[in-house]
């Protein structure tokens, strides 16, 4: 088994958005397949592995979010089948909610960040259940239920390597790990829980992430993770309890955000690589919905 993280180039910054390519004795599978906005970035990386988007048979998707999932239906109308949670499933059949919710969030740039979202037929889905394994030639995949990012989220598990999604963190360059929490589905003790889940699976070797590659480090990544988890939504839950509007909380946190990258020794350029693979202002939203949803208006 052969792994290879190819760089998507979103927004034109390296190690921003990466997917997955395995090389099996059946054929390329691809974990992941980023937004459809840098698909022809994907073809080109795929052609000079010698493969076409054809070739690809197999698609594992570790959630529905556009940056890791936007393009899967390009690969389902070229034949791949699409393994997804069952949550996750009806939105990729049919994308409307999906789209809305996300326009509502990104406005104008939908177009400039993802592009066109389109359709999967039912047949070329697979739904997966927490614990489910597939065989794909020499490739063994299982997957393991993960919440806390996303309530539709899977890690998946090939040997001793764990593709993690969102659900172990952005971490660039070797700089800090940091917790993406967009809204709507951000629960920390569900999170928590997965990172014990991830923390309990024997001989890992290689954590990798969309945001972005493989790590090796696991132990200190989930603790690193863990706190810095903890720190942001009691950051957010200080602010929540004094009833701060989230348009005074937006620029707080992100200078907060990026004050701790400058700190861990993150230069500028670093600096925005983090933003685009995990806007701050994303977890603005997504921690105080938490907060909310968890304690209630004071209004």
């Amino acid at each position: 088994m052969t792994i290879q993280t190819l760089d998507l180039q979103f927004l034109g910054q390296e190690q921003t958005i990466g997917v997955f390519l395995i090389e099996t004795s059946a054929g390329p599978v691809l974990v992941e397949t980023g937004p459809y906005s840098t698909f022809p970035t994907l073809q080109k990386a795929l052609a000079l592995q010698g493969y076409t988007t054809t070739d690809i048979k197999h698609v594992f998707l570790t959630h529905i979010h556009f940056d890791h999932a936007g393009a899967a239906w390009a690969f389902a109308k070229a034949g791949a089948t699409i393994y997804v949670h069952p949550a996750g499933a009806p939105h990729l059949i049919d994308p409307t909610k999906l789209i809305g919710s996300a326009s509502r969030i990104y406005g104008d740039d939908m177009e400039r960040l993802w592009s066109t979202i389109e359709p999967i037929d039912a047949s070329r889905i697979q739904e997966v259940a927490d614990g489910e394994s597939y065989q794909v030639g020499d490739l063994h995949m299982k997957a393991w239920y993960t919440p806390g990012h996303a309530s539709h989220h899977i890690a998946w598990q090939a040997d001793h390597c764990i593709f993690a999604g969102d659900v172990a963190g952005v971490r660039i360059g070797g700089g800090p790990v940091v917790p993406p929490c967009p809204p709507p589905d951000i629960d920390i003790a569900l999170w928590k829980k997965s990172i014990a889940t991830l923390r309990s699976i024997d001989h890992l070797e290689t954590l990798f992430l969309t945001h972005f590659g493989g790590i090796k480090d696991i132990s200190e990544h989930l603790d690193q993770l863990e706190a810095v988890l903890d720190d942001w939504s009691q950051w957010m839950l200080k602010h929540f309890n004094a009833g701060t509007p989230i348009s005074e909380v937006t620029p707080l946190f992100q200078n907060y955000a990026a004050t701790q990258l400058r700190e861990a020794g993150v230069d500028e350029e670093g600096v925005m690589q983090y933003e685009h693979a995990n806007p701050a202002w994303m977890s603005v939203a997504g921690l105080l919905r938490y907060w909310k949803k968890k304690l209630g208006t004071k209004n």
